[in-house]
C-alpha cells in the first residue's frame, strides 16, 4: 500500500498543480469562497465523491466510505479563505483579485486534499472506515469558520474519531513535514477599546479630558498583565497595533481608538487576563477622567495536538518520507481556528514544508510564495496518513 500510495502521489501531481494554480489565481476572502466552494464540489463530483455544501454557507464536507464504513471514521481538513493583500509575486497564475491573495498557503492546503480525496477514492475497496474531507471557509477571521460549521452540525451524520490538519511552512524545504506534540499555537482574542472624554483646544488641556495622554496611558499600564500578572513561565502576547487618535496639531478629541491582539497557551489564563485588561483599562481611563469602552469577542482557542496521536503520525510520515523529512516545528504564538476542532477530537495540526529555490516572503505577505512539488507531498503524505490512521489498533 505505501508504494501504491507514493505512486498515486507522483501521478496524481498534475492534477493538484492545476487546482493549486487555479484556486491561487482566484482568491476569496473568508465567507465570501463562493467561487472556490463551486470549484470544490466540481471537483468532488467529478471523483463521485458524495458531499454535503452550504455548512456554514461556503463549506462542504466530503465522504469516502470504504469497506466496513461504521469500523472508524477520521477527518481530514483544509480551509479555503485568502487574505487582503496585493499579490507581488510574478507568477503566470498571479492572484487575478485585485488586493486579494493566497499568502497563507489555504490554496495548497485544499488543493492537497482534493489530490489526497482522488487518491484515497481510488483505494476505497481496499480500507475499512470512513474519511470526512473537511473544506473550511473563513480562518483568517473571526469567529472562525471551523467554530461556525460545528454550530452548523458538521458532524451531525458522522462524528470523527480524530481530525488531522496540516499548514504550509515556508521555513521548511518541501518534501518535508514538521510535528511537535502539546499545545502547538496560541490562543487569538482580538481587543477594542474606546477612551472617551470631554475633547477641546490644544492649549486649554485643563478645560477638557486629555483622551490620547489617556489612550497612552492606558496602552502603557496594559502590559503589566504580561510583566507582572501573568506567569513569567506561561507564553503570552499582548500587542496593540492601532491607535487612532483623529483630533489635530491643536484638537484634543473627543475618543481614541486602540486595537490589539492578546494571545496565550493557558486556557484558564486566557479568561483570567481578559479580565485584569478589562480592569485596567477601566481604572486608569478614569485616572484621566475618561470611560472606555471595551470589546473583546471570544476568538480561537489554542491548538492541541493529541500526544499519543501525533507520536503515530510522527511514525506514519517516517514510514511515508524517511527519517530525514521529518522535523519538529517549534511553538508559535500564531493562532488557527483548528482549535475548535482540537478542544473536541484528538487532533493533529503538522506543518507541510514548502521552501523552494525561489526567494518567498514570510506568511501573510505579498511576496509569498511556495515549490509546487511540496503539493505531491502534502496530497500524498495526508493520503497515507489517514489510510495508517484507519489501520491502526486501539
Amino acid at each position: 500500500m505505501l508504494q501504491r500510495i507514493k505512486d498515486l502521489s507522483e501521478s496524481v501531481f498534475p492534477y493538484v498543480r492545476d487546482c493549486y494554480r487555479h484556486l491561487h489565481a482566484n482568491p476569496e476572502l473568508s465567507f465570501q469562497e463562493y467561487q472556490t466552494s463551486e470549484f470544490v464540489q466540481k471537483e468532488l463530483t467529478a471523483m463521485q465523491i458524495p458531499f454535503r455544501a452550504g455548512i456554514a454557507d461556503t463549506g462542504i464536507l466530503g465522504i469516502i466510505k470504504g469497506k466496513n464504513p461504521a469500523k472508524r471514521v477520521i477527518a481530514l481538513r483544509a480551509d479555503m479563505d485568502a487574505l487582503p493583500i496585493q499579490e507581488a509575486v510574478d507568477i503566470p497564475w498571479k492572484s487575478k483579485n485585485d488586493g486579494v491573495m493566497h499568502a497563507c498557503g489555504h490554496d495548497v492546503h485544499t488543493s492537497c486534499l482534493l489530490g489526497a480525496a482522488k487518491i484515497l477514492n481510488q483505494l476505497k475497496n481496499e480500507f475499512e472506515g470512513t474519511i470526512l474531507l473537511i473544506f473550511q471557509p473563513g480562518e483568517e477571521k473571526a469567529p472562525g469558520g471551523a467554530n461556525l460549521m460545528l454550530k452548523d452540525g458538521i458532524f451531525d451524520e458522522y462524528t470523527p474519531e480524530i481530525i488531522i490538519g496540516q499548514h504550509v511552512a515556508e521555513d521548511y524545504p518541501a518534501g518535508t513535514i514538521a510535528l511537535l506534540e502539546g499545545t502547538v499555537m496560541a490562543s487569538a482574542d482580538e481587543i477594542y477599546l474606546t477612551i472617551k472624554g470631554n475633547g477641546g483646544h490644544g492649549a486649554k488641556p485643563h478645560l477638557c479630558n486629555d483622551t490620547v495622554l489617556a489612550a497612552s496611558e492606558v496602552l502603557v499600564s496594559l502590559q503589566q498583565v504580561r510583566s507582572r500578572l501573568c506567569d513569567p513561565l506561561t507564553p503570552m502576547v499582548l500587542t496593540f497595533g492601532r491607535f487612532i487618535a483623529d483630533g489635530a496639531p491643536n484638537v484634543i478629541p473627543n475618543e481614541v481608538k486602540l486595537s490589539g491582539t492578546f494571545r496565550t497557551y493557558d486556557e484558564k489564563w486566557r479568561i483570567e487576563a481578559k479580565e485584569h485588561i478589562r480592569r485596567i483599562a477601566v481604572e486608569t481611563a478614569a485616572a484621566y477622567g475618561c470611560t472606555v469602552e471595551i470589546e473583546m469577542p471570544d476568538g480561537f482557542p489554542n491548538v492541541i495536538n493529541d500526544p499519543k496521536l501525533t507520536k503515530e503520525i510522527r511514525g506514519f510520515v517516517n514510514e511515508f518520507l524517511g527519517e530525514d523529512k521529518v522535523l519538529d516545528f517549534e511553538q508559535r504564538m500564531t493562532g488557527e481556528d483548528f482549535g475548535f476542532f482540537s478542544h473536541l477530537f484528538p487532533s493533529c495540526f503538522y506543518r507541510l514544508g514548502v521552501q523552494g529555490d525561489r526567494v518567498s516572503g514570510n506568511l501573510h505577505s505579498p511576496t509569498f510564495c511556495i515549490e509546487e512539488k511540496s503539493l505531491v507531498t502534502g496530497a500524498g503524505g495526508m493520503a497515507w496518513i489517514a489510510i495508517r490512521c484507519l489501520e491502526k489498533n486501539e
